[in-house]
């Protein structure tokens, strides 16, 4: 585990002065049975969603200084979704160094978005706890510009292209709904289902409702203009 969490400092260009953070980040609840252990992941997930949040902005701000704040809005979180931070995550390796219950393991946890998504957040949450704010900036820069270069125009927004695809055919505007909420109140996942009439339904989950009716018309849109 140690070689192991060795490699993965090697990958964040930084070495810690407390290991004991890394280790929290790369081990997931489901394979922590000691008590208060658990919320250290989800307490460092939850800085590093902030920080991830605030560099990629500034990199925005910086790479295009003429556009809209929607645009901005747009282009950030196309940048910090589960998807993309899972890709880092796994170019970082922690897939190999993820701790997780042998149930967690058998579904294919290691492989799993969601999960490799919140590892990554943990391990910059770490990062900026033992290295400070210039330690994680580094990383994030490094690992985001070329994600932020793969695409040219700011991203549509899924629930307006979806909006203007009902009312281009003279359908009644999505209707969306919350199936769920689960997880503590700093980190809430919430599942949510969209309809348009005549159409079927899709899903999508996310951090906050609205990331979650993003992904709901996301997918959506898939289905009805394939």
């Amino acid at each position: 585990m140690d070689e192991r969490l060795e490699d993965l400092s090697h990958a964040l260009d930084h070495r810690f002065d407390r290991i004991a953070l890394l280790r929290q980040a790369v081990t997931h609840p489901s394979a922590d049975g000691e008590r208060g252990r658990a919320s250290a992941f989800e307490r460092l997930e939850f800085l590093g969603d902030r920080v991830l949040g605030l560099v990629v902005a500034e990199m925005l701000l910086e790479r295009y200084p003429d556009e809209a704040e929607g645009d901005l809005a747009r282009r950030q979180a196309a940048l910090v979704n589960r998807d993309q931070v899972a890709r880092v995550a796994l170019a970082l390796g922690i897939d190999r160094v993820l701790v997780l219950s042998k149930g967690e393991q058998e579904a294919g946890g290691h492989a799993n978005p969601a999960m490799l998504a919140d590892a990554c957040e943990a391990v910059l949450g770490a990062l900026f706890q033992d290295g400070g704010f210039q330690a994680a900036a580094r990383i994030v820069r490094a690992r985001w510009q070329p994600l932020m270069e793969e695409s040219a125009a700011p991203p549509r927004d899924a629930k307006t292209a979806l909006q203007e695809w009902a009312q281009a055919r003279g359908r009644p505007l999505p209707s969306y709904a919350v199936l769920s909420r689960e997880g503590p109140a700093h980190g809430p996942k919430f599942h949510v289902t969209v309809s348009v009439t005549g159409e079927a339904q899709a899903e999508g989950r996310g951090a906050s409702k609205r990331a979650a009716e993003q992904a709901a018309a996301a997918a959506l849109l898939e289905r009805v203009t394939r």
